[in-house]
């Protein structure tokens, strides 16, 4: 293992909250922290986002909304009622941390290195401008790990 371990970065680019209602938290969120509550958006259908949970195609949504913190996001996340992991952890778990994301270069070589260290792939799919992956990190890091790869315009 090299000092830039698994992903080739340390450095934690956002955390994500599973929410059952996005406008509630929202707004709780912007109160706390003196800003204005962002608008939240849906999430891309299948046709754009082409989601996968564990290799199968998903028709799953979510309506997001970001908090910019500086150098790190908070991500709120309210899951439609179609298989994702979001709709996964709220099922089991109820609200609360989702996971922890790192901007990443090579998803595919990332995901496969992961894989070999017993972290395997939940779902992907892909985002304007880029795509996602969320590895199942939860019994080594006890919370989920999403790369992200942006495409260089």
């Amino acid at each position: 293992m090299s000092g830039k371990g698994l992903l080739g970065t340390r450095v934690i680019t956002q955390i994500g909250i599973v929410v059952r209602d996005i406008d509630a938290v929202s707004q709780a969120y912007a109160d706390f922290l003196g800003v204005e509550k962002p608008r939240w958006f849906w999430t891309a259908g299948y046709d754009k986002a082409h989601t996968e949970l564990y290799g199968k195609p998903s028709d799953a949504r979510a309506k997001l909304a970001f908090f910019d913190m500086g150098s790190l996001q908070l991500e709120l996340i309210e899951p439609d009622e179609n298989p994702s992991t979001w709709r996964e952890f709220l099922d089991k778990h109820g609200e609360g941390v989702h996971h922890i994301a790192f901007v990443i270069k090579d998803m595919d070589g990332k995901i496969r290195a992961m894989e070999q260290n017993g972290m395997p792939l939940i779902q992907r799919g892909d985002y304007d401008g880029g795509r996602y992956a969320y590895i199942d990190t939860a019994k080594q890091l006890k919370v989920l790990i999403e790369l992200l790869e942006n495409f260089d315009k």
